[in-house]
């Protein structure tokens, strides 16, 4: 008697290798869901928000430790910033070479306007002077007295004394390592930033 072929008979049967009669299919691991994939993001943003208020924490401790230790000196930490900026200007001592105010506040991240306030300030402790751009004599140069530089070598030694004492129980290596990811981080976000608009006119030099 000629029998007709069944369903159960045209199926492929099971793959010799697949235990238990599973397919290569059934046995393969699962490849990651959209809710795996979710909840990797969700981490990653979560990580980077504490990494965030771990640096604004550091940011306020050393801060705070700064201001204690100049305010021996009259300096704040703000005034510090713009010691040592200038200092590092080329020509920082020369008339005609130091730093324009504008330029200051460029290099502050500050509005003009409060890089004024901070040299008034500075002026009055007698540590920097204003003078005529030899150039330009709308604008206004910055230039450090020798009242200036000696403060800016005391704001050296309690930024380093201030550093070691935060970063004092951290390996070498891991400071090395939190240096390399902060300047990464950091040059990153400068070149993704739109820069900073120019001073209107008339806005002090």
């Amino acid at each position: 008697m000629t029998t007709t072929p069944t369903d159960d008979a045209a199926s492929p049967s099971p793959a010799p290798d697949a235990p238990g009669g599973a397919t290569p299919q059934d046995s393969a691991p699962p490849g990651p869901t959209p809710q795996d994939s979710g909840a990797q993001d969700s981490t990653a943003q979560d990580t980077a928000a504490e990494l965030a208020d771990a640096m604004t924490r550091a940011i306020k401790r050393i801060r705070r430790r700064t201001s204690e230790r100049l305010e021996p000196y009259g300096i704040t930490p703000g005034q510090g910033r713009a010691l040592r900026t200038l200092a590092h200007a080329p020509g920082c001592e020369l008339p005609d070479r130091a730093m324009r105010l504008s330029d200051l506040a460029d290099r502050l991240h500050i509005a003009p306007r409060s890089a004024t306030t901070v040299v008034d300030a500075l002026e009055e402790a007698g540590l920097v002077e204003r003078t005529p751009d030899p150039a330009d004599r709308r604008a206004v140069r910055i230039v450090l007295t020798e009242a200036g530089r000696s403060a800016v070598e005391r704001i050296g030694l309690v930024r380093h004394e201030v550093a070691q004492e935060y970063f004092g129980p951290v390996s070498p290596a891991e400071q090395d390592v939190l240096l390399r990811v902060l300047r990464s981080a950091e040059a990153a976000y400068a070149a993704a930033t739109p820069p900073r608009r120019t001073a209107p006119p008339g806005a002090a030099q």
